[in-house]
């Protein structure tokens, strides 16, 4: 009787989106660089002038990208969930440190993390791997250009029925946290601004605030808010893991 051998178990599909559109031959290759952080609430992954010595792959919630100023207020520069990475900069190959913080505004379980050395050696392979980061650079430089335009010419209403939307696709859930604290951040404007923004919003049956909490109550009304910026941004990352005929 031929002796049998227990196969070993399928890996489940990443739920990072750059991950997921690896082949799998070469995510089985990459799986054994990768170790799981579970990201919480608040957590700085790096301050400016910080080495970059890991790149992030979230599986879920969201990480923001921030510029702190001199007084030591903080700008949201740009926001990366499941469907991109952190870490995407030169200095995380050559080793410059970081201009910007990453702070960790909605926590997860899930984010998959690569030592800078690893990721670097990944890079010079070239290949699958290479290309779907490469895309994604650049488009999160557009998105990053798009979210200047509209911070310049769009009412603050439309910002933030924009950044909203965004949370919404990232988290998965109508329900997430928002304190008007980040929100005046995100929208480099003042507390009592957010205030009146999220209450007129609140009136209009588009989401609900309480305590720090937001919840999309109507997100086609939501999306007529906003401004052409979150199409463009979202048709932009989805450029990323597109097939390419």
């Amino acid at each position: 009787m031929a002796s049998t051998r227990r196969l070993p178990a399928p890996r489940p599909p990443p739920l990072n989106h750059l991950l997921a559109a690896l082949p799998s031959e070469d995510y089985a290759r990459l799986a054994p660089t990768l170790r799981n952080t579970p990201l919480k609430l608040k957590r700085f992954l790096h301050r400016p002038g910080d080495p970059i010595d890991h790149v992030y792959f979230p599986g879920g919630g969201f990480i923001s990208v921030v510029t702190i100023l001199r007084d030591g207020s903080m700008v949201e520069v740009v926001t990366i969930g499941r469907e991109g990475m952190l870490g995407t900069a030169a200095g995380v190959v050559n080793g410059d440190p970081s201009p910007a913080a990453a702070m960790v505004q909605a926590e997860t379980d899930v984010c998959y993390t690569m030592s800078a050395q690893a990721f670097g050696l990944e890079m010079d392979r070239g290949g699958p791997f290479y290309d779907v980061v490469t895309r994604y650079g650049q488009a999160l430089v557009g998105s990053v250009m798009q979210s200047a335009a509209c911070n310049a010419v769009h009412s603050v209403e439309q910002r933030l029925s924009r950044w909203l939307l965004l949370a919404h696709d990232r988290m998965g859930s109508d329900d997430f946290p928002l304190t008007q604290e980040f929100a005046a951040m995100m929208l480099g404007t003042s507390r009592p601004t957010v205030t009146v923004v999220a209450g007129t919003l609140q009136k209009a049956g588009l989401i609900k605030y309480h305590r720090g909490h937001v919840t999309i109550t109507n997100r086609e009304n939501l999306e007529a808010a906003s401004c052409e910026c979150y199409q463009t941004a979202t048709d932009l990352l989805r450029t990323v893991t597109r097939p390419r005929s």
